[in-house]
């Protein structure tokens, strides 16, 4: 294993996260925060001290295979994480580091789940740095790497792997550094677009730039105790509904859209599916509020945000879902699973996976009535290769393996079954609520240190896509 060649890697992430460091400290001065030069710059120091020991001297054997894509990608963002949560701990504002390495994490895996009980009593260098840790983790800190180096190694696309989400993952253009620029060039323009919107609906700059954030990363963090519902705006909501329904929308289909190639875009299965989801979850899940709200058009806005808002594993609320029916809430859970589309910033195990997944057990079934018969399945028409069918269907097994290990290990709390569940089902697909005191309208708070250190390796595992952290921590023989 390249070891020096990882080091290097993590050394370019941890400079991008300590150069990030420094907006937080501009903030803090032109709001009057005399605490935000020690706050940020002492972290900002480490990150980059770290970052120049790590990258002084160049590596003579450059090569990145798999192996050194996942390791160092991990690495990285543990690494990141634990630095990160510095600024919450001097400033006093989580002044327990467990705490703050949790929020820190929520924050770059975009989860959104959060352990404050009064979100407003943060400042505001704070609050925009826990902002910033969603859009800089809903593309990832890598990808931005890549997109700043002239690299022309197809060995890159290791790295890539490791930390973009979905079955499977692909160049644009030749160039894996020029794919990065162009997702995130789409990326940037989307976030802008939000924050223009949501300054005409009258928001607040500030307040649209820390809703941008969360939203272009599908994360949840809100500079508000009661989330988007405390605007009051069915103008704003809808909004950000649609904004968190695009930002879980496959980037790549964005570029097609750029170069014309509109029948691309429709022929996409995952997109209708997707598309066909939120529909279909938004209707059923009004109706059966009706007899809840005093209009149709009341029970269609409040499902439609709060499906957006789950499937994409955002985690926005506009009202309390506690106070909904058991239909309702159950089938918010089951959207957790489902997530966004392959190459999003969005949670969850996928739509295409799903996809796969369900389209092999047909295939099975077939096979089962009629062993003759030749089945194959397919994706947008094409067969899909062996290994992605295969990877699917491990993702699958190790994700769900994980999952009742970590609910186990959770319930030496004093949180119930359903809290426990949820609390896993919240973290793994990086959605930010669950139910009972996790509901939108609670917090983590209430679990112990040791529960929110399995969570916070949950939303790792569910961010990363549980190969980079199993390699990162598990592997035993040497390569």
């Amino acid at each position: 294993m390249n070891y020096r060649m990882i080091v290097y890697i993590m050394g370019q992430i941890l400079r991008i996260v300590g150069l990030c460091m420094l907006l937080p400290i501009f903030i803090g001065f032109y709001y009057g925060e005399s605490h935000v030069i020690s706050t940020f710059g002492i972290p900002t120091f480490i990150t980059l001290a770290i970052s120049f020991v790590f990258t002084i001297k160049k590596p003579k054997n450059r090569s990145v295979y798999s192996m050194e894509g996942f390791i160092s990608v991990a690495a990285s963002w543990v690494a990141m994480s634990a630095i990160g949560a510095l600024p919450f701990v001097i400033s006093g504002e989580i002044p327990h580091y467990i705490d703050a390495l949790y929020e820190t994490v929520s924050g770059f895996t975009t989860t959104g789940s959060t352990i404050m009980n009064d979100v407003e009593s943060m400042s505001r260098s704070c609050i925009l740095w826990r902002a910033f840790t969603h859009w800089l983790g809903g593309m990832g800190v890598l990808m931005f790497v890549l997109a700043v180096m002239n690299s022309n190694d197809v060995r890159t696309m290791h790295m890539m792997r490791a930390e973009c989400a979905g079955p499977n993952v692909g160049r644009l253009v030749s160039k894996s550094s020029f794919s990065a620029r162009i997702l995130y060039v789409i990326y940037i323009a989307l976030t802008l677009a939000e924050i223009i919107v949501l300054c005409l609906l009258k928001m607040p700059l500030f307040d649209a730039v820390i809703h941008s954030f969360s939203s272009a990363g599908t994360g949840g963090f809100s500079l508000w105790n009661d989330s988007i519902g405390h605007y009051n705006s069915s103008a704003i909501e809808m909004a950000v509904a649609i904004f968190i329904l695009l930002f879980g929308v496959n980037f790549n289909l964005y570029y097609f859209i750029a170069l014309k190639k509109i029948s691309l875009v429709w022929k996409n299965e995952e997109l209708r599916t997707y598309l066909g989801i939120i529909a279909f979850s938004t209707v059923a899940i009004a109706v059966s509020l009706l007899g809840k709200y005093d209009s149709v058009l009341e029970s269609f806005k409040d499902s439609f945000f709060m499906v957006c808002s789950t499937i994409t594993s955002t985690g926005f609320a506009t009202v309390d879902t506690g106070e909904w029916n058991n239909f309702a809430q159950t089938l918010l859970l089951l959207l957790m699973f489902v997530g966004a589309c392959a190459g999003s910033t969005g949670g969850g195990m996928k739509v295409s996976r799903i996809l796969i997944i369900v389209k092999t057990g047909i295939r099975e079934l077939k096979y089962i009535v009629s062993p003759r018969a030749v089945a194959t399945v397919k994706m947008d028409g094409k067969p899909v290769e062996k290994d992605v069918i295969r990877g699917a269907s491990n993702y699958f097994i190790l994700f769900m393996l994980i999952y009742a290990f970590s609910v186990l290990l959770l319930s030496f709390d004093s949180f119930t079954m359903e809290e426990n569940i949820s609390a896993v089902t919240t973290c793994m697909n990086n959605i930010g609520f669950g139910v009972g005191r996790l509901d939108t309208s609670g917090n983590f708070s209430g679990f112990s240190a040791f529960s929110k250190l399995v969570l916070c390796f949950d939303m790792l595992i569910g961010r990363l896509e549980i190969y980079p952290l199993i390699l990162l921590f598990g592997i035993r023989r040497k390569y």
